[in-house]
This record gives structure tokens, sequence and C-alpha cells, in this order.
């Protein structure tokens, strides 16, 4: 159960870090461009555990 928690986690952060890039960047705006990048990143590797975790058979 903790692989599709943390994927759907990871893929909202991705969404949520999509859209904050492009606002920063509508807006000119280069901190809310950098907070997408990084919310962006953390949900990749939100979602990368989330496999990781399926993989494993929720052993870790």
């Amino acid at each position: 159960m903790g692989e599709l928690k943390d994927r759907a986690k990871g893929l909202a952060n991705e969404a949520a870090g999509n859209v904050k890039q492009a606002v920063g960047r509508a807006t000119n705006n280069p901190r809310l461009e950098g907070e997408g990048i990084a919310q962006e990143r953390r949900g990749e590797v939100q979602n990368a555990k989330g496999k990781v975790k399926g993989a494993l058979g929720d052993r870790i």
C-alpha cells in the first residue's frame, strides 16, 4: 500500500511544481519558478521511492 501512496504524492508534487514553474515564468518571478523546480524534483524522488517499494514488495 505504501507504493501507491508514495507514487500518488509524487505525481501530485510533480504537477504542483509544474504549475508553480509556469506561474513563475508568466509573472517573471524567479523565486516561484525555483520553488516549482524543487517541488517537481521532490515529486520525482517520491515517485521513484514508490516504484522501489513496489519492486521490493513494501519491505523497506
